[in-house]
C-alpha cells in the first residue's frame, strides 16, 4: 500500500483538534440541555433503566447492572462517572426532585460517599416514569444512533416541566461552567402556566410565582432584592445562611442549634465548619464556647454549640456568619445547551425554551395519536359495514379459491372466479369498495364478532374514536386547546409531587460582629525547626525554659496583641498576628506558619524571627550570599502589610544573616572557600530597606559568603571550623571590602 503523507500547518491541526475536543465536552458531556435539564450521562442512565424495565413498582436492580448496561450501550466513558451521575440523581439533599429511587448506602449530606455499585440497588422514581419517560413510545422526540450505531437513543427526553430549574445543574466544561440552583416544583409549574397564559410576562411577573431558589437543605436567602437582576441576566451571587435557633441548656447555659445549612456546605464542608468553630475557640476569637456536637441523623441536621451562661448569643451567631461558612454564597451561572449551542439564560428564557419544547412534543404526540385514531376509524367503519352485509361477505369467502381472490373482490369488486348463489349477490359483490386495511381486518375477523353485544361494542368504540379524532384535531388546530392540555398535565404533576418551600427568601440584615478586645499580656513565642509556631504564658516558659530553648529554633517574648516578623532568605518580610497562633500548654502542637502568613516553605527559608514591637528598638544588619551588607533602622519594618520586601537583592542573591545591632565590635565574614575577613561593625553604612547595600568582602568567581559571626570586646569567640576549634580573635582586624585571609586549621 502506497504511503500517503498529508502536509499541513501544525498550529492549524492543534487549533481544530482542540476546538473539536472542547465542543465535544461542552455539548456531549458537561452541560445540560435546556429542554429536559439533563446532561447526556443522566439522560442515558434514565433511558437505560426505562429500557431494562426497572420501574418504580418493580424490584430494585443492582446499580452495577445499570452502569454496565449504560456504558456498553450508550455512554462509552468510565463507569465511575456513570455511577456518580446515578448516585446524585438519588440524593434528596442535592436534588429538588430525586429521579432515581436508591436502595442501600448512597452517601449522606455530611460528605460520606456511596457504597460501591455492586452493593447498591436502584429503580426509577414514579415521577420520572410519568413526567420524563411516559411519552417515549409516541415518537415525540428524535432517536439518534449510539456511539457504535448498534442501538438507538433519544436525543432528549420528553420532560413535561423545566427540570433545569427544578433540579438545577452543576458542571465544568472547557472554558465555561454552569451553576444553576434548584427551585420549588410547585412554584416552577405555576410560573410555566403563567407564561403560557401570557407570553409577554416579565421576569418580575414570573417572580410572583418563583420567589427564588429552593435548596433541598433549606436555609435562608438574604439578598432578596438582588434576585431579580440574577434572574434577568442568568448570573450573580445568592447569599445563603443556615437556620439558627436557640434553646435553654443545662445550668442556665444557652445552646445554639443549627438545623439547616447553606446549600454550598453539603459534604465535607460540614466537618470543616465544625473545625472552624473549634478554631475560633482555640485562637481565642471567642471564649464563649463550652462544647460542640454534631447530632445530625436521618431526620435532619442538628449541630449543637453550647455557650457559657453569660455569653452574648446574638453577637456569637453573627460571628458564625462572619467567620465560618454558615453564611455562604452560591454563584449562579445559568448556562445550558439551547438550540445546539451553549447559552447563558435568564429565568424567562429557560421557561420559554421549555414551553416551546412542550408544544413541539405535544404536536408530535397528538399528530401520531390522530393518525392512529384515523386508522382505527377506517377499520371500524369497514367492520361495521361488513357486519351489515355479513351474508354477502360469507358468500364471497366461501366462493373464493384463495385469500387474494376474496381480497380483490372486497377492495375492487372483482367477482371473476367466485361462486355466488345468485346473480343478485354477484351484482352486490361487484359494488363493494372496501379499503385495503378494511379488507384485511374483515378477512382476519373472528366469528364471535357477529354476536350482538360485540357489534354494539364496535359501534361504541367507533363513537369514541370519532370523539378522539375531533379532540385531537382541535388540539392540533388551536394553540389554546393544546396549551390547556399541557396545563392540565402540569396540574396533575403539581398535585402529585409538589411540596412546600424549604428555603426562606428575605432581605437579611448584614451580620454585625463586635470582636471583643483581648486582654493584653506578654507571651512567649516558640517556633521549632519544622516551622510550627505557638505561644505560651511566661510562667509555663519559666518552668520549661531549658526544654523550650533546646527544642525550638526561635524563642522570644512578645505581646499577644502584637505581630511577629519573619525574615526569609529571599529578602521577604512576612508578618503574622500573634492572635492567629494557638495559645496553650507547653506540649501542645503549634500551627505551620504557612497557614497563618504568606510564607511559602517550599520556596523560601526563615533566617530570622522577631517581635515587631522589639524591632523598633534596634537597627538590623543584613548580609547576603554575594557579600553585600547594610544596616537598616528597625522602625522601617513596622508595617501593616502581611508581606513586604525586607531588602533589595541582586539576581540569584540570597540573604545569609539578619541580626540586631547591639554591642558587637567586629563582624567576621566566612566564605565557602575558607576566606575570613574581620573588620569593625562601624564600617557598615546605614541604608534604607529598599537599598542593595555595600560590598563587605571580595569573593572569588565561584566563591560565596557562607557564615557571619560577631565578636565583642574582651570576650573570646571560638567556632567549629573543619571539625576543629578556631578562635576568631586570632584574625587580624582589616578593612571592609577586602579579600580576607585564607584559614587553614
Amino acid at each position: 500500500m502506497e504511503e500517503k503523507i498529508i502536509k499541513t500547518e501544525y498550529s492549524e491541526v492543534m487549533q481544530k483538534s482542540y476546538i473539536d475536543y472542547a465542543m465535544s465536552v461542552i455539548i456531549a458531556r458537561a452541560l445540560p440541555d435546556a429542554r429536559d435539564g439533563l446532561k447526556p450521562v443522566q439522560r442515558r442512565v434514565l433511558y437505560d433503566m426505562h429500557e431494562l424495565g426497572i420501574k418504580y413498582d418493580k424490584p430494585y436492580r443492582k446499580s452495577a447492572r445499570i452502569v454496565g448496561d449504560t456504558m456498553g450501550k450508550y455512554h462509552p466513558h468510565g463507569d465511575s462517572s456513570i455511577y456518580e451521575a446515578l448516585v446524585v440523581m438519588t440524593q434528596a439533599f442535592k436534588k429538588g426532585l430525586p429521579l432515581i429511587d436508591g436502595h442501600g448506602n448512597f452517601g449522606n449530606i455530611e460528605g460520606d460517599g456511596a457504597a460501591a455499585m455492586r452493593y447498591t440497588e436502584a429503580r426509577l422514581e414514579k415521577v420520572t416514569q410519568e413526567a420524563f419517560l411516559s411519552d417515549l413510545d409516541k415518537d415525540v422526540v428524535d432517536f439518534i444512533p449510539n456511539f457504535d450505531e448498534t442501538e438507538k437513543e433519544p436525543s432528549v427526553l420528553p420532560v413535561k416541566f423545566p427540570n433545569l430549574l427544578v433540579n438545577g445543574s452543576e458542571g465544568i466544561a472547557v472554558g465555561m461552567a454552569t451553576s444553576i440552583p434548584p427551585h420549588n416544583l410547585g412554584e416552577v409549574l405555576d410560573a410555566v402556566k403563567a407564561y403560557m397564559q401570557d407570553e409577554s410576562i416579565t421576569t418580575q411577573g414570573l417572580m410572583k410565582y418563583i420567589k427564588g431558589p429552593d435548596f433541598p437543605t433549606g436555609g435562608i436567602v438574604i439578598n432578596k432584592d438582588e434576585l431579580q437582576e440574577i434572574y434577568e441576566t442568568g448570573t450573580g451571587k445568592i447569599k445563603v445562611r443556615g437556620k439558627v435557633e436557640t434553646e435553654k441548656g443545662k445550668a442556665g447555659k444557652t445552646n445554639v442549634i443549627i438545623s439547616q445549612i447553606p446549600y454550598p456546605m453539603i459534604g465535607a464542608n460540614i466537618s470543616k465548619f465544625l473545625m472552624d468553630v473549634a478554631a475560633l475557640s482555640e485562637t481565642k476569637k471567642t471564649q464563649d464556647i463550652v462544647d460542640i456536637s454534631n447530632q445530625s441523623s436521618k431526620e435532619g441536621i442538628r449541630i449543637v454549640i453550647e455557650l457559657k451562661k453569660d455569653a452574648d448569643v446574638d453577637n456569637f451567631i453573627n460571628m458564625l456568619y462572619k467567620k465560618t461558612r454558615l453564611e455562604d454564597t452560591f454563584g449562579v451561572n445559568m448556562l445550558a445547551i439551547a438550540e445546539g449551542r451553549p447559552e447563558v439564560m435568564g429565568l424567562r428564557d429557560i421557561i420559554r425554551h421549555n414551553v416551546a419544547f412542550q408544544f413541539q412534543t405535544a404536536t408530535r404526540k397528538y399528530t401520531n395519536l390522530l393518525a392512529k385514531e384515523r386508522e382505527k376509524k377506517e377499520i371500524q367503519e369497514g367492520l361495521i359495514k361488513a357486519c351489515n352485509v355479513i351474508d354477502l361477505v360469507i358468500e364471497i369467502l366461501r366462493g373464493s379459491k384463495d385469500r387474494a381472490m376474496a381480497k380483490a373482490c372486497l377492495t375492487e369488486g372483482k367477482v371473476e372466479g367466485i361462486k355466488f348463489r345468485s346473480k343478485e349477490s354477484k351484482i352486490m359483490a361487484a359494488q363493494l369498495m372496501f379499503t385495503e386495511k378494511q379488507a384485511n381486518a374483515i378477512l382476519e375477523m373472528r366469528l364471535y364478532k357477529l354476536i350482538g353485544l360485540e357489534l354494539e361494542a364496535l359501534i361504541n368504540d367507533h363513537e369514541e374514536t370519532m370523539a378522539n379524532i375531533y379532540r385531537y384535531e382541535d388540539i392540533l388546530d388551536r394553540r389554546d386547546s393544546m396549551a390547556q392540555v399541557i396545563i392540565n398535565e402540569l396540574e396533575e404533576i403539581r398535585s402529585a409531587y409538589a411540596h412546600p418551600r424549604k428555603t426562606v427568601i428575605e432581605n437579611g440584615a448584614e451580620a454585625v460582629y463586635v470582636e471583643k478586645k483581648a486582654e493584653e499580656m506578654e507571651v512567649i513565642f516558640l517556633m521549632d525547626r519544622f516551622g510550627y509556631a505557638r505561644t505560651i504564658d511566661q510562667a509555663t516558659y519559666e518552668r520549661n525554659k531549658e526544654a523550650a530553648e533546646t527544642e525550638n529554633k526561635y524563642v522570644f517574648p512578645c505581646k499577644n496583641t502584637g505581630r511577629i516578623c519573619l525574615f526569609t532568605d529571599k529578602g521577604q518580610l512576612h508578618t503574622l498576628k500573634v492572635m492567629d497562633l494557638p495559645f496553650g500548654k507547653f506540649r501542645d502542637k503549634g500551627v505551620p506558619i504557612d497557614n497563618v502568613s504568606n510564607f511559602n516553605g517550599e520556596k523560601e527559608t526563615v533566617i530570622a524571627a522577631a517581635s515587631q514591637m522589639s524591632l523598633n528598638l534596634y537597627r538590623l544588619i543584613f548580609v547576603t550570599r554575594s557579600g553585600m551588607m547594610k544596616v537598616v533602622d528597625g522602625g522601617e519594618f513596622d508595617v501593616a502589610k502581611r508581606t513586604v520586601a525586607a531588602t533589595k537583592l541582586g539576581e540569584g542573591d540570597q540573604v545569609v544573616c539578619v541580626c540586631p545591632l547591639t554591642d558587637q565590635k567586629h563582624i567576621v565574614l566566612q566564605s565557602a572557600e575558607g576566606f575570613f575577613l574581620k573588620f569593625p561593625v562601624e564600617e557598615i553604612p546605614e541604608k534604607k530597606k529598599n537599598a542593595v547595600g555595600v560590598r563587605g568582602i571580595k569573593l572569588g568567581e565561584k566563591d560565596f559568603l557562607e557564615k557571619v559571626y560577631f565578636t565583642q570586646s574582651g570576650i573570646d569567640k571560638t567556632i567549629e571550623y573543619k571539625d576543629k576549634s578556631f578562635d576568631l580573635n586570632r584574625l587580624k582586624t582589616a578593612k571592609r571590602d577586602g579579600k580576607g585571609t585564607k584559614v587553614r586549621v
